[in-house]
């Protein structure tokens, strides 16, 4: 006992020191090892022939640095443990390990099952090729419409048995009209598919042969038989069976089936969560490719929760930081072409474009909406019409003709609201971080990010193995 356990712990040993000198540490950030591996997959994916900017193994170490510097920092904030986070993870990675419980030889075994069925469906009269002309009978059809349709179906037919082309004929007469424009034919159809007097004056007929006017609840028909057939083998239809299939959802009918059965199997020692989660584990200790490919998920999970709490959307809230950063940086926001921030409006009365006017002058501009909304518009009756933004030439007619005097400006009226007007201030530049409140943001979640990886940097120890850098994509 004890030597097979000194055996095992040997060749343990000795795989461990394989593993690692075929995947060296590339770099340790924040006390966790970095493997090739692990970098190369990174960079090999956000660096493909395709990406218009495109680094080299050297300037990309930085990034992926600071992305592993982020990562650590979620990790440190227990994110990975919300019950959000959990959810969406495993909601990802099921979606990656729920397809390798299905194997080739399930799908083929399905694929017989369907080509068996359909052939026992088919029966051993097989399959026929033909064609018909036919004439309606209405169901409450007089006995002169029934004449009449047996008078045109007896015409049609002495002038077939003349030597009438079947095909050009059922384009000119035959009142199908979706088998009529492909000259009648009605395509490949097994017993069991067609009304039964169309079906047995049909499966009576061998190919080339034309019936006689044949009675069904739909009318009168000549049927033309074309060709017969028997199924052809399994192979000749696997490829369509397997896409039909895959069109289906079948893999994860089977999916599901196989996962329940283990789970049933196991008599309560496993729940479904546990068996995904040991599959995820199992298909990442033996292909490098899914290894990163969860991880990757569950770290980029992990990046988006705490760039965002940390900084994207505590930006784009955070006024008094955007105000007090346009302050300081006001000199690099500019227009080329001056800009209209107003509102261009519609009344009734003549009185109300003084009196909207009058109404938001005073107000903050983020204001005007609510208070106009009150003030005009607050019961049943809707006094005015109003569209307030930030203006640039071509934006708004109303604004162009009246505010950037463009001419010839044709401006749609608007119904019931016959007096147009506008109000608000031309501005050559921003005057207030609102005006530009986009840059702004991504501007200052741009800053806070740059000082957030800076005390990261400072927070966290990181080493790099330059030698072992050298060898990135260039190893066996």
């Amino acid at each position: 006992m004890k030597k097979h356990l000194f055996l095992a712990v040997a060749l343990l040993s000795t795989l461990t020191i394989t593993a690692q000198n075929n995947d060296p540490v590339i770099m340790t950030v924040a006390g966790v090892d970095v493997p090739r591996s692990e970098f190369e997959y990174s960079y090999n994916k956000n660096n493909t022939d395709g990406v218009i900017d495109k680094k080299t193994v050297e300037e990309y170490v930085d990034l992926f640095v600071n992305y592993k510097l982020k990562v650590q920092a979620a990790l440190d904030a227990h994110i990975d443990t919300t019950a959000a986070f959990r959810t969406e993870f495993a909601q990802y990675r099921d979606q990656q390990v729920l397809p390798t419980f299905v194997t080739d030889d399930d799908m083929l075994v399905e694929a017989h099952k369907v080509y068996d069925q359909t052939k026992e469906n088919i029966g051993p009269d097989g399959l026929v090729m033909a064609g018909h002309i036919l004439m309606l009978i209405p169901q409450k059809a007089t006995q002169a419409e029934q004449d009449e349709a047996k008078r045109r179906i007896d015409s049609v037919y002495t002038a077939l048995k003349a030597g009438a082309d079947f095909e050009e004929l059922a384009k000119k007469v035959s009142q199908d009209p979706g088998s009529a424009q492909r000259g009648g034919m009605l395509g490949w159809f097994s017993r069991n598919q067609m009304v039964k007097e169309f079906e047995d004056a049909a499966f009576a007929l061998q190919p080339g042969e034309m019936s006689q006017p044949v009675l069904s609840p739909f009318g009168w028909h000549i049927i033309l038989m074309k060709e017969r057939k028997q199924l052809e083998p399994f192979d000749f239809h696997k490829d369509n069976i397997l896409r039909f299939l895959d069109q289906r959802g079948a893999r994860n009918a089977i999916t599901s089936q196989k996962v329940d059965a283990i789970v049933k199997a196991s008599d309560g020692a496993v729940t479904k969560e546990q068996l995904l989660e040991q599959r995820a584990d199992s298909l990442a200790a033996s292909d490098l490719e899914m290894r990163y490919l969860i991880k990757e998920y569950h770290d980029g999970l992990l990046l988006y929760e705490i760039s965002n709490k940390t900084i994207w959307d505590k930006a784009a809230k955070d006024e008094e930081s955007l105000a007090a950063y346009f302050k300081k940086n006001k000199k690099k926001y500019t227009w080329d072409e001056p800009r209209f921030k107003g509102m261009a409006y519609h009344v009734k009365d003549k009185a109300d474009v003084k009196a909207v006017a009058n109404c938001v002058k005073k107000l903050k501009f983020e204001d005007w909406n609510e208070t106009l909304r009150k003030a005009f518009n607050g019961d049943s009756i809707i006094r005015i019409r109003v569209e307030k933004g930030l203006f640039k030439k071509g934006d708004n007619k109303l604004v162009d003709r009246e505010v950037f005097k463009v001419r010839g400006i044709k401006v749609d009226s608007v119904k019931g609201y016959p007096i147009d007007a506008t109000y608000g201030k031309l501005l050559k530049k921003p005057q207030d971080y609102t005006d530009v409140r986009g840059q702004v943001t991504a501007d200052l979640q741009d800053e806070m990010e740059r000082l957030w990886v800076a005390d990261l940097r400072r927070k966290y120890p990181v080493s790099v193995n330059e030698e072992v850098l050298k060898t990135v994509n260039k190893h066996e």
